[in-house]
């Protein structure tokens, strides 16, 4: 089975300010209008046929339609929770400076959170791992000899990762998941390998 993880498209300027997680907050419509031949190349590069999967956040179905505009063949996407982003609890909505400031023993050098850390009524990132593993092991076995494509969020993603090459959360933390890339991993068997990370295209 082969995983074709897109990240959704940028999400609104004003969102950015905040822990946003698994809130459902606006894309930006400027670059979504402006990154059109991102989205041609990648519509271009994706598998067809292929089963298409996004999140319940709207950021997730929005750019599967830019993706339908640029050129991919249309289907009705199925709605998959276990590819949601991390659930940040009672932190979600926070301001991200909140969080630049703390001092913190086990500081992430590119992340605010620890990955250790469990938010107050949300989710640890090792939590995200089980959760996004336990999705792709639903999947290999429903999807054997087949591409999917999820376009879910960049935690997730990075999740996805952790668990088909066995890092530990504070590793997986370190992985760039751009906004618009594709992430591509496949099952052989019993394993999970990495075929590509972090792909950007553009025509």
């Amino acid at each position: 089975m082969r995983l074709w993880l897109v990240r959704h498209a940028l999400v609104a300027p004003e969102a950015l300010a905040f822990l946003y997680g698994s809130n459902d907050v606006p894309i930006c419509e400027v670059t979504m209008g402006s990154h059109g031949g991102r989205y041609a190349a990648l519509a271009a590069r994706l598998p067809r046929p292929a089963q298409v999967l996004i999140t319940p956040l709207s950021r997730t179905r929005l750019t599967f339609e830019a993706l339908i505009r640029a050129g991919y063949p249309y289907q009705e996407p199925l709605v998959d929770k276990a590819f949601i982003e991390q659930d940040f609890g009672h932190w979600q909505g926070r301001a991200m400076a909140e969080f630049n400031n703390r001092v913190m023993a086990d500081r992430h050098p590119f992340w605010p959170i620890s990955a250790a850390e469990t938010p107050p009524g949300g989710e640890s990132f090792q939590d995200l791992i089980y959760r996004v593993g336990e999705g792709m092991e639903r999947l290999s076995s429903q999807a054997a000899g087949r591409d999917v494509i999820v376009i879910s969020h960049g935690g997730a993603i990075r999740a996805a990762c952790a668990y088909a090459l066995g890092l530990n959360p504070h590793q997986a933390l370190s992985l760039s998941i751009e906004n618009i890339s594709l992430t591509r991993l496949e099952r052989q068997e019993e394993s999970w390998r990495l075929i590509s990370l972090n792909e950007q295209l553009s025509t």
